[in-house]
């Protein structure tokens, strides 16, 4: 399969790719808000104890 922009005569330019990746980025910001998408009880747990774990390293340093 090729890629469509090289089979194309038109380039986008920076500029607009930049704005392309900026403006697909903030949809899935709005989109996938961390409140929006709950983790997993068994995975929350993990990264509890993750950070618990980080602040016992960080207090004992």
């Amino acid at each position: 399969m090729q890629n469509r922009i090289t089979d194309s005569e038109e380039q986008i330019d920076r500029t607009t790719t930049a704005s392309i990746c900026n403006a697909i980025g903030e949809r899935l910001r709005q989109n996938l808000r961390p409140e929006s998408t709950a983790l997993p009880s068994r995975l929350q747990a993990l990264l509890d104890e993750m950070r618990h774990q980080d602040r016992q390293s960080a207090a004992e340093a």
